[in-house]
């Protein structure tokens, strides 16, 4: 009988925790595992689940870089008769998995104002006759906390809750307790799986679709429109000037602002959407330029590409650059601090990462998703109940 899985998660700005736990997914419905997964941010044209199902909860997003408000589908501020429906909702796609294993993507690292829905599950989890093992989810780095005692909040929702928190990285580049310092009081529940990468578009690699060129991208989501405008104004002054650079806009980036894109780029320029096959794009490109965030960092190394990357640093936002810091001292890749972002100082990037050697496959372990995989369906199959 297929071991049953229930993985909640909820993306409000941009779409990088959505793709992670998209990965995440094929990796274990390739286990052979019975996969639900709930998502509570806006449908992104393109996810690919697999053959799992998805149940998308009525959805919301955040309307500023500190996440202090939410709005919904008619971006309306969400309040308490919405956040009674969706807990309702979740409570009862919770109830029709009847899952042998539940995971929360972030949360309680993250996501702290979902908890009005995320907790009635937790607790009806843990009192019932059918237990479900119970998993945190999370990403190699966390949100600095400005509040300690948010810390401790955290530690004692793991303590209350959850049997196991997989850490998504790499315990040699960055430990967990490099931003969470009370993991050493939980380690016991902690299991680093390594970088989960998506390798769904390589299989274009032999296309030659990007060949040479400068890939330029911002993620999937809506903020980076600044780095696509610097990139594209630095072009003419780089030693990469004849090759065509592509620049990639994020899907939930809207049509007018696509647009404005568009129409500042001039010969040589290509413009478009967010594509699947961004992998393969990156893999046969001369040079890529990027922010920082976890997806298309750990794309762009494991292709072996020469990088430039530009941390993404908005509101409260320390990950990126905590990352980009680390890997390039670990990694051959030019690091442009996004205070200090202009044509100038990114074209003087770009020469430089053009005469390093690229950076080699093996520099990190980025086997995530499989080894996350096979650590779910031991716990889930571990589960007396049927």
């Amino acid at each position: 009988m297929k071991r049953r899985v229930l993985f909640y998660v909820q993306h409000l700005l941009g779409i990088g925790h959505l793709k992670r736990a998209a990965t995440l997914t094929r990796a274990m419905t390739d286990r052979g595992l019975e996969v639900t997964i709930v998502s509570g941010g806006q449908d992104i044209p393109g996810i690919n689940i697999g053959t799992a199902k998805l149940v998308q909860l009525p959805s919301t997003r955040a309307t500023d870089l500190f996440f202090k408000e939410l709005v919904d589908d008619d971006n309306r501020p969400i309040d308490g008769d919405w956040k009674e429906r969706r807990a309702e909702a979740l409570l009862a796609a919770y109830r029709a998995a009847d899952a042998h294993l539940i995971m929360f993507e972030l949360f309680p690292f993250g996501r702290r104002q979902m908890r009005f829905e995320i907790e009635p599950v937790l607790q009806d989890a843990v009192a019932s006759n059918h237990r479900p093992v119970v998993v945190s989810s999370v990403r190699d780095i966390l949100v600095a906390q400005k509040k300690p005692e948010r810390n401790e909040e955290m530690l004692q929702r793991v303590r209350d809750f959850f049997d196991h928190v997989l850490i998504h990285g790499d315990e040699n580049l960055i430990p967990f307790d490099r931003t969470f310092p009370l993991a050493d009081r939980i380690r016991d529940k902690l299991h680093y799986t390594g970088y989960v990468v998506d390798r769904t578009g390589r299989g274009a690699i032999n296309t030659g679709q990007g060949s040479d060129e400068v890939i330029v991208s911002a993620g999937g989501g809506a903020v980076g429109a600044d780095l696509l405008k610097v990139a594209m104004a630095a072009r003419p002054l780089t030693k990469l000037a004849d090759r065509t650079w592509r620049v990639m806009v994020g899907v939930t980036v809207d049509q007018a602002a696509f647009d404005d894109l568009a129409t500042m780029a001039g010969p040589g320029i290509i413009v478009e959407r967010s594509r699947p096959d961004f992998t393969a794009l990156v893999t046969n490109a001369a040079l890529s330029i990027s922010q920082g965030g976890y997806n298309t960092v750990m794309e762009v190394l494991e292709a072996g590409t020469r990088a430039v990357i530009v941390p993404y640093a908005g509101g409260a936002e320390t990950e990126q650059t905590l990352r980009a810091k680390e890997l390039a001292r670990r990694t051959p890749i030019e690091v442009v601090a996004e205070a200090a972002l202009s044509p100038q100082t990114l074209a003087a990037a770009v020469d430089a990462a053009w005469h390093r050697d690229p950076p080699k496959n093996g520099m990190l372990d980025t086997n995530g998703a499989a080894a996350a995989a096979d650590l779910i369906a031991d716990w889930a199959t571990a589960v007396e109940w049927s």
